[in-house]
């Protein structure tokens, strides 16, 4: 059962008022809160139980240790996959595609070899590809959306060519929050021999994840979305990819041994975990894997459907606002603009005055902002514990910013 209030009461922060109203946040997209089980976490893991990992044999040691490894496993359940060990630990999914595009791509990419995107997608899987680009010659091509939002898998297949070396797409995009058939693009693309990193940084908020049924290669995700600390995240790889990869960064841990004259480096994944990792903000992260475990990836996503249908008819009842993403095939993610010369920002400042937090600007998408038309929109993303109420306060925001903006 969804007890929408037990799950509110979990967030401390939607407790408090801003500029004296009660807190509406919309800004799920770019962060979540987190539960009071995270908070108390991590709080308890630098109260009572703090050390290094990997490198004390002594109590707090080896406590720090068996928590911090064991995120390995609660990773592993909630994407769907059977080894902990195909887990790399990161800071988060930007982290985890520049390994990739360090560790993987880059010695394996020759000039006039391609990198095929879409151009839903954030600037995390967009710039580590450009380095490339400019560093060895690597050509960039590019699917466009439909004029809904939406991405036809089918144009992602038709664009694979016979020098397309890698596919790096979006689960879900981040502004018009539209679903990504990423298991039809990777069937395809494992049939023509094309690996296929996947940035899950949205979709695995807002749905359950089954990796074996996406045939991808790499899949991302940032524990600060998932409810999760700042500074966590994890990037699946298969197996025999993590074979292919050289190391990713230099340092403690990643070793197994240094001379003056040669490294020998640790089997994966320590190979690619370099340093005193985010021992804390990883632990936190598990902690927030159980919490939504514990609830159902299934009950959240049929929550936030609700709150999605509500939201598109109230939104879409106002003649005077302009949606980005119209998609019927789409999560809790709105972005618009309003009529009339109404800056995004002005917006944004005003739903604020209200209580009431969305963002506005490009969101890490330009070139989606370019294909929109736009040089910013406002952006209102929804999450768990949001409700119906938080919608129609929205709405009444807007209301209040067309009168007042005209």
């Amino acid at each position: 059962m969804f007890d929408l209030d037990r799950i509110r009461a979990d967030f401390p922060i939607l407790s408090r008022q801003v500029n004296g109203r009660p807190l509406v946040y919309l800004d799920n997209g770019a962060s979540a809160q987190k539960p009071r089980a995270v908070i108390e976490a991590v709080t308890r893991a630098y109260a009572d139980e703090y050390a290094n990992v990997h490198r004390g044999l002594h109590f707090l040691s080896n406590l720090a240790t068996d928590k911090y490894e064991g995120v390995r496993a609660v990773i592993a359940r909630f994407l769907g996959v059977p080894d902990p060990e195909e887990i790399v630990f990161t800071t988060g999914s930007t982290m985890g595609i520049n390994m990739v595009s360090y560790a993987w791509a880059a010695p394996r990419l020759q000039p006039g070899d391609e990198i095929l995107l879409s151009v839903l997608e954030h600037h995390a899987n967009i710039v580590p590809w450009h380095f490339l680009r400019e560093r060895q010659g690597v050509t960039l091509r590019w699917v466009e959306p439909e004029p809904d939002g939406g991405l036809d898998p089918q144009k992602v297949i038709d664009a694979m060519g016979p020098r397309t070396r890698l596919i790096a797409i979006t689960q879900m995009s981040n502004v018009t929050g539209a679903h990504v058939d990423v298991a039809t693009i990777g069937r395809a693309a494992r049939e023509r021999g094309i690996p296929v990193l996947v940035d899950g940084s949205q979709s695995a908020v807002h749905m359950p994840i089954s990796i074996p049924d996406l045939h991808c290669d790499f899949f991302a995700i940032t524990g600060h979305k998932l409810y999760g600390p700042s500074g966590s995240g994890a990037i699946w790889v298969r197996r025999d990819r993590m074979e292919e990869m050289r190391p990713f960064m230099g340092g403690g841990d990643m070793i197994r041994t240094v001379t003056r004259d040669a490294v020998t480096y640790a089997d994966p994944p320590m190979k690619f975990e370099a340093g005193t990792p985010g021992i804390v903000p990883q632990i936190g992260l598990g902690v927030a894997l159980d919490y939504l475990m514990g609830i159902g990836m299934d009950r959240i996503a049929a929550h936030e459907a609700a709150i999605r249908d509500h939201a598109a008819r109230r939104l879409g009842a106002l003649p005077w606002l302009r949606q980005q993403g119209t998609t019927k095939d789409k999560g809790a993610i709105f972005s618009f603009t309003m009529e009339g010369g109404a800056h995004p920002h002005d917006l944004s400042t005003v739903l604020d005055k209200r209580g009431i937090a969305v963002r506005a600007g490009t969101h890490c998408a330009m070139p989606l902002m370019e294909f929109f038309g736009l040089t910013a929109s406002c952006r209102a993303t929804f999450a768990l514990y949001n409700r119906l109420e938080d919608v129609d306060a929205l709405v009444e925001g807007l209301e209040f910013c067309h009168e007042l903006f005209g």
